[in-house]
């Protein structure tokens, strides 16, 4: 009789406390307004993680709000999500596409990845969960599409939580890859292209 296939092969196992972990990804469609890079810190709310949401949630700062991910006005995800915008927030259009569009993509990114594993489920009420937003200052100037720009930031935000939970990229990864892999905007600068 063969084997049954493990659900979870190739996929690390979770195990022990997650103290702090840390995470980054891009995805874009064609337009560069559909850009998303989020950057996310992932760890025990009992830890420096959970610490940390406390103090941003009590301290805001003009431009910078930090706000929960939800998926509508009273229907907070868990793991608790807190966003800031990586870029001063100072438009009313841009404040809107970020605590609508985006803020709602990224909750359901986070809820996507408790659905395929990332995040234990049994988890989710004991982590929380930073991510520094990426939005294109361009898009106030833009006929922007909600859809594609939904699109790119939930899967963007699962990937980074995806690639945080499994420590990725490894360090034996990132010592064969170190040569070959260049920064975009580096490249650009000595392009002359910046």
């Amino acid at each position: 009789m063969a084997k049954k296939k493990s659900a979870t092969k190739g996929k690390k196992k979770t195990t022990g406390r997650i103290v702090m972990r840390t995470g980054e990804a891009l995805v874009e469609s064609t337009q560069a307004w559909s850009a998303a890079e989020p950057e996310v810190v992932i760890g025990a709310l009992d830890g420096p993680v959970g610490y940390a949401i406390a103090n941003m949630i009590g301290n805001q700062s003009k431009g910078h709000s930090k706000i929960y991910a939800i998926l509508n006005c009273d229907v907070q995800v868990r793991p608790v999500t807190v966003m800031v915008s990586k870029v001063t927030v100072n438009n009313e259009k841009y404040t809107n596409i970020l605590m609508g569009t985006v803020q709602a993509a990224i909750a359901n990114g986070v809820l996507d990845a408790v659905r395929e594993g990332h995040i234990p489920k049994n988890l989710a009420n004991e982590l929380g969960i930073i991510v520094s937003v990426w939005l294109d200052p361009s898009i106030v100037n833009e006929d922007y599409h909600p859809e594609v720009l939904f699109k790119t930031n939930r899967e963007a935000t699962t990937k980074a939580i995806a690639k945080a939970m499994n420590n990725e990229p490894s360090n034996d990864w990132l010592l064969k890859n170190q040569d070959s892999v260049q920064h975009c905007f580096h490249q650009m600068a000595l392009d002359k292209q910046l």
